[in-house]
């Protein structure tokens, strides 16, 4: 028989074990990949069990999996959520919880220092679905003022990308509840493993399970967490739109999940020293890392997260020509674009997710020409700091 899942397990335990009951004669170790597109009922009374709701029965894995369900059993798990969902992408993820939401004639209220993608979602698409957008800071300053009878959700991001801005969810959180709004925050760069939204109140918690939580650049997914209520809303938007996982991403998401608590608390340890060897070094302006106690929002960090990150972000003098010429000669640091992988990456947010933007958009973003954004991998520390030490000589 199996044993019962111990409810108090730490995130290194969950996350090895979470969402997978493997007690028992010739149990698999590790998930097995359920690769079909679809399942076999055992009789047409099954099959109209299934189409009245009666039945949780797998009919086609745009609507489940079994290896899926194992990859949304462990993330909800580490999220303390009821529920979580698996799709394509990061965005999948978040145009689907958005819209499990919104219809036209709704408005959002939204922090303005947000992955670009997201920005984008909300100035170019939106407004043609009748969806209007209210950004404020990360202080979330003049929520109250913009709140109407038409809103519908308070969406933030924390950290955020590519400024490392705090937002004080258990503040975000309240306001949504006391408003009657719907909570949803992108928590990519903090990782279940660093913050908890959904203990401090959010309805939703969004990932690029690109990131942090498969870790290893090698696949493609979102992930969505909450109350069963919510995720469910969600899910029956991501089926009607298509935005569905495959389970051979969905093994790999399992495998990275599996490491995850020593990759990030590893990330963040290696990205305090190079952002204190950073703020240091004489030809940075400026460095955004919320471990350093010159950030403006360190105290909020250390109050609301367990560590502080594998992201950073810096200026460097000189302008852009000394950021390019600073990322053209990394020798350890890979010349590419997303986050959260073993591998030290560096980007100018201006060329990737930020080059739709304009100038004010940009500037509101925290984001200048001379921006460079770090993810700091598993590589050894004095290696990378090494490595850029040569890079801005």
């Amino acid at each position: 028989m199996p044993k019962k899942s111990a409810p108090r397990w730490a995130d290194a335990t969950r996350a090895i074990h979470g969402g997978e009951p493997k007690h028992g004669l010739n149990g698999p170790v590790t998930a097995p990949i359920v690769r079909t597109s679809n399942f076999t009922f055992a009789d047409t009374a099954e099959m109209k069990r299934w189409a009245e709701g009666k039945s949780k029965a797998y009919i086609y894995t745009r609507y489940g999996n079994p290896t899926l369900a194992v990859a949304e059993a462990k993330i909800a798990d580490l999220e303390n959520s009821e529920a979580a969902l698996v799709t394509a992408s990061g965005t999948a993820a978040i145009a689907s919880a958005l819209l499990a939401v919104l219809q036209s004639g709704d408005e959002v209220i939204a922090t303005r220092q947000l992955y670009g993608g997201s920005f984008n979602l909300f100035r170019d698409t939106f407004p043609r679905l009748g969806i209007r957008t209210h950004f404020v800071d990360a202080d979330l300053e003049g929520v109250d003022r913009f709140v109407n009878a038409k809103t519908r959700v308070l969406y933030v991001e924390s950290p955020s990308n590519p400024a490392l801005r705090i937002v004080d969810l258990k503040k975000a959180a309240g306001l949504a509840r006391r408003h009657k709004l719907v909570s949803m925050v992108d928590s990519t760069f903090g990782s279940p493993v660093l913050q908890k939204p959904v203990d401090l109140g959010f309805d939703l918690v969004l990932h690029s399970a690109t990131k942090y939580l498969a870790g290893h650049s090698d696949i493609v997914a979102g992930a969505v967490a909450g109350s069963r209520e919510w995720v469910g809303k969600v899910r029956e938007t991501m089926i009607r739109l298509g935005g569905s996982m495959d389970p051979d991403p969905a093994y790999l998401l399992i495998r990275g999940l599996k490491t995850l608590e020593v990759r990030v608390h590893r990330q963040c340890e290696t990205a305090m020293a190079v952002a204190r060897f950073l703020e240091r070094h004489p030809k940075i302006a400026s460095v955004h890392y919320p471990g350093l106690r010159s950030h403006p929002d360190h105290q909020l960090a250390r109050r609301q997260m367990r560590g502080f990150g594998g992201m950073l972000a810096f200026e460097t003098k000189g302008g852009l020509s000394a950021a390019r010429r600073l990322c053209d000669r990394t020798q350890i640091f890979l010349l590419a674009a997303s986050l959260g992988g073993v591998e030290s990456l560096i980007v100018l947010p201006i060329y990737t997710s930020h080059y739709r933007m304009d100038t004010s958009e940009l500037t509101e973003a925290g984001v200048l020409p001379n921006t460079v954004r770090v993810s700091v991998g598993l590589e050894d520390a004095s290696d990378l700091i090494a490595d850029l030490k040569q890079a801005l000589s």
